[in-house]
């Protein structure tokens, strides 16, 4: 795999693996873009849109990241713990980032946001719920194909809750502002598909790339792969999520923010983490045990608690809060917790 774009420069390698990163994320941003529009194509709620549809596209870098290692664990062409290590980090990293950096962002930007206490029970106990759900799988330090297929297992079974809520408590949407790219026709949502499924063909391309450089960095410079996977790749991974947040907010569609990045943050460890583990199995480095996840929990379960007391209301001086948090996590991350 690494035939092709391998040098023997540590720098060489490093500029290719920020081009294959931008890739990534141009292709990513593609691809989430055309579903978002043939989401709206089927007349789907924008929470619906948010929590499924558009999380799963969001999700794309992460899953398509996973699956890449998995496969590369199996044919020997990633070690098993490295390739493990940089994937599983970038995974959680991405989802404490969106829970921390870019929720605080996106609240800020828009000066005041408000959750209703509906959303807090049906989206971000389930996301906390998942979080612990990975670390008790992940206490033996394997996530094996049966951890795998539960955590698959649990997704199934969460969208279909969703789909069944959508159906009863559903009310059509507003047509679209002109300004966005949705097809009018079905031949437009067919040609909507095609460039969703070639630019995510790019992103799984661009991350079989992005892994490959990453490994070299790892055994070089001897840093952990988890703490790489956090710190870039799980920062580069919630790029399309900010994106499509921001986006949201311009378009006074909130809803379409928020359950995007709650979303994603359920999306990320059941269908990308559960999915390569029922493909290769993984190796689960302690930092992520004894200090992302367990970070992760705590501050999802923080957070709630202040949405619920002050009635689903988040202002700009707790989304200060929020950003904070994270820039705390990774300085102590990168200080006690640097080697796998």
């Amino acid at each position: 795999m690494g035939v092709l774009w391998e040098s023997q420069s540590l720098w060489v390698n490093i500029i290719f693996g920020l081009v294959a990163l931008a890739i990534l994320i141009l292709s990513s941003d593609e691809a989430v873009k055309r579903l978002i529009g043939l989401a709206d194509y089927f007349n789907l709620s924008t929470t619906f849109m948010g929590m499924t549809v558009v999380s799963l596209a969001t999700s794309i870098p992460e899953i398509s990241s996973h699956l890449t290692a998995s496969v590369g664990i199996l044919t020997h062409q990633l070690d098993y713990k490295i390739g493990s290590a940089i994937v599983l980090g970038a995974n959680i990293g991405s989802d404490v980032v969106q829970q921390t950096l870019i929720l605080g962002f996106v609240v800020f930007s828009a000066g005041t946001l408000y959750f209703r206490r509906y959303f807090l029970w049906k989206s971000m106990i389930p996301m906390i719920g998942t979080t612990i759900m990975c670390i008790i799988f992940g206490w033996d330090r394997t996530y094996s194909r049966l951890d795998g297929f539960i955590f698959f297992a649990t997704f199934v079974l969460y969208t279909y809750f969703l789909y069944w809520d959508e159906r009863k408590y559903y009310r059509k949407e507003p047509e679209p502002e002109e300004d966005k790219k949705v097809p009018q026709t079905r031949a437009e949502a067919i040609k909507y598909a095609i460039i969703a499924l070639i630019a995510m063909g790019l992103t799984i391309l661009s991350a079989q790339i992005v892994l490959h450089i990453t490994e070299i960095v790892v055994h070089k410079t001897g840093i952990g792969g988890s703490l790489i996977g956090v710190i870039t790749l799980g920062v580069a991974s919630a790029l399309p999520e900010l994106m499509t947040a921001i986006s949201g907010i311009k378009n006074k569609e909130h809803g379409i923010s928020l359950g995007t990045l709650v979303g994603s943050n359920i999306t990320n460890p059941l269908v990308a983490i559960g999915g390569g583990a029922l493909v290769s199995t993984y190796w689960v480095p302690q930092p992520l045990i004894y200090w992302d996840l367990p970070w992760e929990t705590i501050t999802g379960i923080i957070l709630w608690l202040i949405l619920w007391f002050r009635k689903g209301k988040l202002s700009k001086v707790g989304a200060l809060y929020l950003m904070a948090l994270y820039f705390i996590y990774v300085g102590l991350r990168a200080v006690f917790f640097a080697v796998d």
